[in-house]
């Protein structure tokens, strides 16, 4: 039998996750409180039982003796039991942004404040977390990308690889994204903004990347940057980093950001020990 455990901060799409196994055929019991893990196995553990996948949600709510989940997961591994745990992660402000537009409280502090709820959950679920077979960290994901996720990981059954590498590409005149890890700016390249049959143009039309790319400072920068990033994420996934954005910045975020964005994501997308997706921020400017 199959059992996986969702787990994970509050407002991370844990309830989400469990929807997406039901649908994938896992037979699903969101907030199982942890004291009753064995005992539920131990029901459905019988003779010729059609259930051979089963997804449980673990998470911290009031009543529950939430720490003792890591001792019980671990006895069940001991014991045979195949046990995988899918944690799902997700940044602070996005989860401050999910509760005030939901109006829900926390539950580790339903009258104060949400900031204060989110850090005593990570001490608690540092554990558990250490534990995990699979992080998803979802506060980037659409929600199609997070299924696709779960469906490699659940019904593929293809290495999931932890840390995904986020290539973003963004205009200097609009901010520096603030989830940024490391920022490269391409000014220093022609702007195709200033060619009257390119100006409306973006990095994702074939005119615009024939432009940048014709100039030979772009493929050196293409080459040095690629052979930079493959040199530094193997050590962040030493580190246990689940999360890289790669920001690539241009004047309006238009035509030379993302025309490297998306090669970069090219000569990177079918490395094994990674995910990468790639994200243009500011296209949404465009004329």
């Amino acid at each position: 039998m199959r059992i996986v455990i969702v787990t994970g901060m509050s407002g991370g799409g844990k309830s989400t996750a469990i929807h997406m196994l039901e649908d994938d055929g896992f037979y699903c019991v969101d907030n199982l409180p942890p004291s009753l893990f064995e005992k539920f196995i131990e029901l459905i553990s019988v003779p010729d039982s059609e259930i051979t996948k089963v997804a449980l949600g673990f998470d911290v709510r009031a009543g529950q003796r939430f720490e003792d989940a890591p001792r019980i997961i671990e006895e069940a591994r001991k014991r045979g039991l195949n046990v995988e745990i899918l944690f799902l992660e997700c940044s602070d402000a996005v989860l401050v942004k999910r509760y005030k537009e939901s109006r829900r409280r926390h539950p580790l502090s339903p009258d104060g404040r949400i900031e204060d709820g989110i850090t005593k959950e990570r001490e608690l679920l540092s554990r558990i977390r250490s534990l995990a077979d699979y992080i998803i960290d979802t506060s980037q994901l659409l929600t199609r990308e997070f299924k696709m996720e779960m469906d490699k990981i659940f019904v593929a059954n293809e290495k999931h690889n932890n840390l995904m590498v986020t290539i973003l590409s963004f205009g200097f005149k609009h901010g520096i994204p603030s989830d940024a890890d490391l920022v490269f700016d391409v000014r220093f390249l022609p702007n195709p903004f200033y060619i009257e049959e390119l100006k409306h143009l973006t990095g994702n039309d074939k005119e615009v990347q024939d432009y940048v790319k014709s100039f030979p400072e772009c493929g050196q920068f293409l080459d040095k940057l690629t052979d930079m990033l493959e040199f530094l994420v193997p050590g962040y996934i030493n580190e246990g980093k689940y999360q890289l954005v790669v920001a690539i910045g241009c004047t309006g975020g238009q035509h030379r950001s993302v025309t490297i964005a998306n090669e970069i994501y090219e000569k990177l997308k079918d490395r094994n020990e990674f995910g990468i997706k790639k994200y243009h921020r500011d296209l949404k400017h465009a004329r």
